[in-house]
């Protein structure tokens, strides 16, 4: 049986767009993802997202509602991906793991190579994006 790794990502939105980013060398290199990563003992998904943001891409955010939780097999094991809208409050994003960064509109997101896990979240942007603010 394949290890579980629980894992959150952010869904950035500023001035009606998404912050997304590009997976550097390693696995699943070059595809897209929300930022974020692995939920460590004892922190919630919400703790876990700040902590996560402030450490890849040096800045803070406000967790906000839940977008989708997503279970995707990959070789190296089982990902467990929770997503959720955040809100920049501190800060500008910057890259010190990803290797692009860019922001777009919610209907221009499926123009990308996103990482297997991320698409029902992708998905389920698009198609709900005009409740969030």
């Amino acid at each position: 049986m394949k290890k579980q790794i629980n894992v959150v990502g952010a869904v950035i939105v500023r001035d009606g767009e998404i912050l997304c980013v590009q997976r550097g060398p390693g696995t699943l290199q070059g595809m897209w993802e929300f930022p974020g990563g692995k939920i460590e003992p004892g922190e919630t998904p919400q703790d876990a997202l700040e902590r996560e943001i402030d450490e890849e891409l040096r800045c803070r955010v406000e967790v906000g509602d839940h977008v989708e939780t997503t279970t995707h097999e990959y070789d190296f094991g089982v990902v467990m991906l929770t997503t959720f809208y955040c809100y920049l409050i501190a800060g500008e994003p910057k890259l010190t793991e990803h290797s692009a960064v860019m922001w777009r509109a919610p209907h221009d997101l499926e123009t990308l190579e996103w990482a297997p896990a991320d698409v029902p979240a992708v998905r389920r942007i698009r198609s709900n994006f005009t409740r969030v603010r």
